[in-house]
């Protein structure tokens, strides 16, 4: 990570997202793209529905959730110490996987992300989790990069409601002001860190150009649920 970490740290901390360049390099995400190739052939067609979602037309794979609980590559990738030494700093605390996941946006059938805020799913106070989301294939304007509102952690939780979108189950159920976002273009090996009270976005991908992430989120141990929005989250109806 070539950028200066306590700069990293006061852009989080200030906007709540930050743009990590080189995360890994080429060889590593060769690696990972062999990993993710094998994941999908191999096990994700033995995987209980709860773990695969798909698009709309049935065959095209939205999200892999649970990684980290099926293939052992996927969790040590998480246990980076490079990675884990610029969370810590950013979760304020020792990091916890909570899992490893991917948002798969396939060219062409890749559907948007609702505004929300993701601890109306992780539902953990105080809200020190994070989301690393590296760009498997290149993130352009036009392939369905995510947005955030700058500063919007800084707002609490805000109310969420069902959404109806597979695998995005919560929406956001308040204004917002999407006027000058963080986009989040990447090319392969960058990644994005979001606070999980960031609100973000994102638009379907029309593009012939498939737009993978592999996510990892982190929580500080301290970082305990909370009893009052797992409640609403409930009424909400789990991820699908």
């Amino acid at each position: 990570m070539p950028q200066d970490c306590q700069e990293l740290v006061e852009t989080y901390q200030a906007e709540g997202v930050i743009r990590v360049r080189k995360l890994f390099d080429a060889d590593r995400m060769a690696g990972i793209r062999q990993a993710l190739d094998r994941y999908s052939k191999q096990i994700a067609p033995t995987l209980p529905a709860s773990d695969v979602t798909f698009e709309a037309d049935g065959q095209s794979v939205r999200n892999l959730w649970r990684m980290e609980q099926h293939d052992a590559f996927f969790s040590d990738l998480a246990d980076d110490a490079q990675l884990l030494e610029l969370v810590r700093e950013l979760v304020q605390g020792e990091p916890v996987l909570m899992a490893v996941e991917t948002f798969n946006k396939p060219a062409k059938t890749g559907s948007g992300v609702p505004a929300h805020q993701d601890n109306a799913y992780f539902c953990r106070t105080p809200p020190d989790v994070l989301t690393v989301w590296v760009a498997v294939d290149p993130v352009t304007l036009a392939n369905g990069p995510v947005s955030y509102v700058r500063g919007s952690h800084k707002l609490g939780m805000l109310p969420h409601k069902p959404s109806g979108v597979a695998g995005n189950s919560m929406g956001l159920d308040a204004p917002y002001d999407d006027s000058d976002p963080f986009v989040g273009t990447l090319e392969p090996g960058d990644a994005l860190m979001h606070h999980c009270q960031s609100i973000h976005y994102s638009a379907p991908n029309t593009t012939d150009q498939s737009r993978c992430g592999l996510l990892m989120v982190f929580r500080a141990e301290h970082a305990k649920v909370d009893s009052q929005l797992k409640g609403q989250y409930a009424l909400g109806g789990p991820a699908t």
